[in-house]
């Protein structure tokens, strides 16, 4: 039995590359916590929306079925950066590198454990939360585009990320941070970085419209998830 050759796109390559770079990206940076006015975030909440966004045009474009193959990719990647800089953060450093001039009590290593030396906790919890709120938003926003006929993109690129954005930030916050944060804290920040999230994808949403639309020519592709196997572990 021959089987039709796989399609071939222009920019999924392209898209999936900047996917899984604001993935990156946004974890090393929310290595710190940050205040801007009223709100509190994690520095990875400056880009980590873009990540939705990505995901809204790959499933709204491409289909579900190649969103998922992303995500995976994106989750993968995550783990290797995560395993990279704590191998790194393990091996003894060089002395002639280790010493920071005129300080005594502080090294070049205890920088780099400081800042870039996640803890497990904070490893798994990004990893879950990531896995949990991508595929909840891609599997929305499939089923809204069947349910809308392909109208109204904005309702589902909103709606999606509403729902989305509440699984990732509480997976997150509570495996990684419950019992660490007082309670208070923890539901300050659920709040700044659910209400920043959910405000950039609002934003963003004539740029989102752009995108989908020029891809949509660019790839002559409008996916529909009509018989699709949403499991995100299935592999077709």
């Amino acid at each position: 039995m021959q089987t039709q050759p796989q399609r071939l796109y222009r920019f999924l390559d392209f898209v999936t590359a900047a996917f899984v770079g604001v993935l990156i990206i946004s974890n090393i940076a929310s290595t710190k916590v940050v205040m801007v006015g009223s709100l509190t975030f994690d520095g990875g909440t400056i880009l980590f929306p873009l990540a939705y966004i990505f995901g809204d045009v790959l499933t709204e474009v491409y289909g579900y079925k190649r969103a998922r193959r992303v995500i995976w990719t994106g989750f993968l990647w995550i783990g290797v950066t995560a395993l990279t800089l704590a191998i790194v953060g393990a091996l003894p450093a060089e002395p002639g590198w280790n010493l920071i001039e005129g300080v005594s009590n502080f090294t070049k290593q205890d920088s780099f454990n400081l800042i870039l030396g996640q803890t497990p906790r904070i490893v798994l919890g990004s990893l879950i939360a990531y896995f949990a709120g991508e595929f909840t938003n891609s599997f929305i926003l499939a089923k809204l585009k069947i349910v809308t006929k392909g109208k109204a993109l904005w309702s589902r690129t909103i709606s999606s990320t509403l729902v989305g954005q509440v699984v990732d930030t509480s997976v997150f916050l509570l495996v990684a941070f419950l019992g660490v944060l007082p309670n208070d804290v923890l539901w300050a920040v659920f709040v700044s970085n659910y209400v920043f999230k959910v405000g950039v994808e609002i934003l963003f949403t004539p740029v989102t419209y752009a995108v989908v639309n020029a891809l949509k020519r660019a790839e002559n592709e409008d996916f529909y998830d009509y018989n699709t196997n949403f499991s995100p572990f299935a592999l077709r």
